[in-house]
């Protein structure tokens, strides 16, 4: 799987991931869906962030929940 490429499988896999990473319990929050490929690239910059970054803080989760928000359909 190349995440270079702006694929709804490809957004499917990062924002599934991202659910994951940042634990979160409403899964309504992150589905994949509601993401539009047009914001894919800025999404993965969140991915890859938070991949490199290893663990983040209640605070960092928020954040990234919110900046998130700005790329829902």
């Amino acid at each position: 799987m190349n995440l270079n490429e702006a694929t709804a499988e490809n957004l499917e896999y990062i924002i599934d991931e991202l659910a994951k990473k940042l634990q979160v319990m409403n899964s309504s929050l992150l589905n994949p869906e509601d993401y539009d490929l047009e914001h894919y690239h800025e999404i993965k910059d969140i991915y890859d962030m938070l991949t490199m970054q290893g663990q983040v803080s209640v605070a960092e989760i928020n954040a990234i929940i919110d900046e998130l928000k700005k790329y829902r359909k």
